[in-house]
């Protein structure tokens, strides 16, 4: 875990996953994104899932460049989360901006990467997503609750990188 000026890094080296980015149906890719949809309804926060075959360098870096790649690190009140995946490699990361890390309690991101762990490792992908994205929307809404003019600033839908 590294807490640096824009994120909270965390990531996990298990050997949890198989297939390349085919790791969702396109039934459960869905179900991912109405949960991204259903986390944020009650928030001004944003979350985002990114999915790709193969960490280019140390996962750290290559999910910190996905974060600013993604424009994670422009909303409005830096409260933007992203759940990595890195399929081949057996790795993920989820960060947080500044905005959402300032608040959360100790050990919250450990919390959601454990509970995410729990279903990755039973090859439940698309509901360890789903429960990891809830918890995550939880927080937000706690601290950063849905505003009457609120924008979806990040699309809702996963970003896939076949590398």
């Amino acid at each position: 875990m590294r807490n640096c000026e824009k994120c909270l890094f965390l990531h996990s080296n298990e050997n949890i996953m198989s297939n390349a980015i085919t790791i969702l149906n396109r039934e459960e890719d869905q179900r991912v994104v109405e949960a991204i949809r259903q986390a944020e309804r009650n928030t001004s926060g944003e979350i985002k899932v990114h999915i790709e075959n193969r960490c280019k360098g140390d996962v750290e870096q290559r999910s910190l460049f996905i974060f600013d790649k993604l424009k994670l690190n422009e909303t409005q009140l830096r409260n933007g989360v992203l759940i990595y995946l890195a399929v081949k490699d057996h790795k993920f990361a989820i960060l947080g901006d500044k905005g959402i890390n300032n608040v959360v309690e100790d050990g919250f991101w450990n919390d959601v990467k454990d509970l995410m762990l729990s279903h990755f490792k039973e090859g439940r992908f698309a509901e360890g997503l789903e429960q990891g994205i809830m918890r995550c929307g939880e927080k937000l809404k706690a601290y950063f609750p849905y505003q009457s003019d609120d924008i979806n600033e990040i699309p809702d839908d996963i970003s896939y990188e076949n590398n």
